[in-house]
């Protein structure tokens, strides 16, 4: 008899435990029914980023969550670590599988992302790209700098600011990028028509600050008569002012840098760079999720929604 009831006691304590088990793993590890969605939201867009971790696309994330906020979006913000255009490709088929509400990515001149493009739009997500354009795609706006007037600016001041002959060193983030590819042609058209302005060479940083100091380097090894430099990406005028700091010369190069990363104001306050073309990376995620939310709502702006893009000096501000 106390056996009996011994093992009835043990089964009893042993599921009284086991249910304790279910419930409480159940609570921590089981999401609820009744949790909140995506769904709640009024649309789920994706921005994909050229590089995750960049500090430019870091301004571009913040400034699409500021406009996803005022509009009730669930914004997921993708991209590769390092910039890998196959990579950017494969998050954007993802986004399309995914069934999102919209996407917005930077453009890439590629077959595979005119087909991508198609994909999304057939299937309904609108697509814009962001920063850099692909017109030869079916997206439906570009929201970004006019990179050709980016690149013209900068030859400008090149003009404005120097005086004697010039051998200029251009560094540009990635050669087969269409973007950099317009700062660079805007430069050299600018400068085109002035015979002391001449083009040295031209290297390729890979969008990283090593990259830039190598390159830096590399023309300043192979052409030792270069007297200024030009960075197209937002880290090529860190790593040339890095370079141009150590390297023997009677005279610091003028340099022109890209964009305005705290780092890079700060070389331009101590007058380690001479100017810096501004653009607007928060402006350009701000308006990139205003002009998706519009064609979802059936308005369709303009396909080209410039930004502000101007020059920075240290003694002049901005100049238009």
């Amino acid at each position: 008899m106390l056996k009996k009831v011994g093992v009835t006691g043990f089964f009893a304590l042993f599921m009284l435990n086991a249910g304790l088990m279910l419930y409480f793993g159940r609570e921590t590890f089981q999401v609820t029914s009744n949790a909140q969605q995506p769904s709640h939201y009024s649309y789920h867009f994706v921005l994909i980023s050229e590089e995750v971790d960049n500090e430019y696309w870091r301004l571009v994330e913040k400034g699409a969550e500021a406009a996803s906020r005022k509009h009730n979006i669930h914004l997921d913000y993708w991209g590769p670590k390092q910039a890998n255009n196959e990579e950017q490709l494969t998050f954007i088929d993802k986004a399309i599988a995914s069934k999102v509400d919209g996407i917005m990515t930077q453009g890439v001149s590629s077959d595979t992302f005119n087909y991508l493009v198609n994909k999304s739009v057939q299937k309904g997500i609108p697509l814009i790209t962001v920063d850099t354009d692909a017109p030869e795609s079916v997206r439906m706006a570009y929201v970004g700098s006019d990179n050709y007037l980016a690149g013209k600016l900068a030859g400008e001041t090149m003009i404005k600011q120097t005086s004697g002959l010039q051998k200029v060193g251009i560094v540009t983030g990635r050669f087969d990028a269409s973007n950099q590819q317009l700062r660079v042609k805007g430069f050299k058209d600018a400068v085109s028509n002035v015979s002391r302005i001449q083009i040295a060479g031209i290297g390729e940083s890979n969008i990283t600050k090593s990259g830039a100091i190598q390159a830096t380097y590399e023309l300043l090894k192979n052409h030792r008569n270069i007297t200024a430099f030009y960075g197209t990406s937002a880290l090529d005028g860190l790593g040339i002012s890095q370079v141009a700091s150590l390297y023997q010369q009677k005279k610091r190069p003028f340099i022109i840098a890209f964009d305005t990363l705290p780092e890079t104001l700060t070389l331009l306050n101590k007058q380690k760079i001479d100017a810096t073309v501004a653009q607007y990376p928060f402006v350009m995620g701000e308006r990139a999720v205003e002009t998706l939310f519009s064609i979802k709502k059936g308005v369709y702006p303009g396909s080209l929604q410039y930004t502000k893009t101007d020059i920075m000096t240290k003694l002049k501000g901005s100049h238009p």
